[in-house]
């Protein structure tokens, strides 16, 4: 008997060795199967099933769930917004047929060179960060291109088509989700500064992985300072830099109305809507498998800003500096000349700045940049 079970174990396991180094497709089979894959209109079984036989390798020697390491950023660990929200993503993949395994980081920069290295098969962080692994989502968060959420629910709409599955692969990295995190702001210590104009000779804080940001800050002539996520509210809250552009979400989290005291305040106009991403390194995440991500994190768009908001809290109107309309108009010129000249430097995505465009103006088809476009 003993020696039977035996036989039939090994029979058993030389099959799924057998399904799991089947012959290779051919190209016209894979294409076949990878469209049958990324069709929205099939039950999603369906396609988890095809997605089983174009990429068998996805299973173990012995046909269990292989498991993903998806290594998580939020600034306070695993008790944050950010995890939390990973982990109800944990179980729908799972009933994809992966295994998730979350690490929680607080450094993105740590996080970045682990996702680099190896040690995460997926890394879920600032869209900033992520233009690192991917130009064309890196660009989602650029200066003044998506003006509120309804432009960028309709952006991710847009970007979620299987059309643009080709798009999210760069190299050897897959862009696997995106969300919001609301709109950034710039947070100053002197309501004087309304302007960027009258940044001119004050300290601003820049991104210290991101040379170009300091770039762009000494063109206004202003004072770049070099920090990281951890670091920024510090700096601002210690009277180390004058000018913080952060997200609402940092006023309570980073507590900047330290920073901001008696005679600063936030100028009330957005000048970017910041999104999370979620990059994958492509080995370990077909695209097939990343455009299921990408359509949930589509399909709980409203709940991922709930809990942005959620987060926000309450934030005092005095807090608020209101500037002119002729202010905002001056805005609107200069970030679309930033991310032109941005553009051109090879820092921004063509195509996606052309999206964001015309996204821009579906909702408002009279504005001057829509008669005669330049991205």
């Amino acid at each position: 008997m003993k020696r039977l079970i035996t036989t039939a174990a090994c029979a058993i396991a030389t099959c799924v060795a057998a399904m799991t180094h089947a012959a290779p497709l051919s190209e016209a089979k894979r294409a076949e199967l990878s469209a049958h894959a990324m069709d929205q209109s099939l039950p999603i079984e369906e396609r988890v099933a095809t997605i089983k036989k174009l990429y068998p390798d996805m299973l173990n020697a012995d046909g269990t769930t292989p498991t993903r390491t998806i290594c998580v950023w939020d600034i306070v660990g695993k008790t944050g917004p950010i995890y939390n929200a990973a982990v109800d993503q944990q179980a729908r993949m799972l009933g994809w047929g992966v295994d998730v395994k979350l690490e929680a980081y607080t450094s993105e920069s740590v996080l970045a060179e682990d996702l680099k290295a190896g040690q995460c098969d997926a890394a879920l962080f600032t869209g900033l960060r992520a233009r690192l692994f991917n130009k064309f989502t890196g660009t989602i968060d650029s200066i003044g291109a998506v003006p509120s959420s309804a432009h960028m629910k309709l952006l991710m709409r847009v970007l979620t088509d299987p059309k643009n599955a080709d798009r999210m692969v760069d190299g050897q990295y897959v862009v696997m989700g995106y969300a919001p995190l609301g709109a950034a702001y710039i947070f100053v210590n002197d309501r004087a500064i309304n302007t960027l104009a009258k940044a001119a000779g004050k300290r601003v804080a820049v991104m210290d992985y991101d040379l170009v940001q300091a770039e762009m800050v000494q063109q206004i002539g202003a004072n770049p300072v070099p920090t990281s996520m951890i670091s920024a509210g510090g700096k601002f809250n210690n009277n180390n830099v004058d000018v913080l552009p952060a997200p609402l979400v940092a006023y309570n989290i980073m507590e900047l109305y330290k920073g901001i005291g008696d005679t600063g305040g936030i100028v009330n106009y957005p000048f970017s809507q910041l999104t999370l991403q979620l990059i994958g390194r492509a080995e370990r995440f077909p695209n097939e498998l990343a455009q299921l991500v990408r359509e949930d994190f589509l399909k709980r768009y409203d709940d991922l800003e709930q809990i942005v908001n959620q987060q926000i809290g309450d934030i005092p109107e005095s807090a608020f500096i209101e500037i002119s309309d002729d202010d905002k108009a001056e805005y609107q010129v200069m970030m679309q000349e930033a991310r032109i000249q941005l553009r051109d430097r090879g820092y921004y995505d063509p195509y996606m700045l052309t999206l964001q465009r015309k996204v821009r103006c579906k909702f408002e088809p009279a504005h001057f940049e829509c008669a005669n476009p330049v991205e």
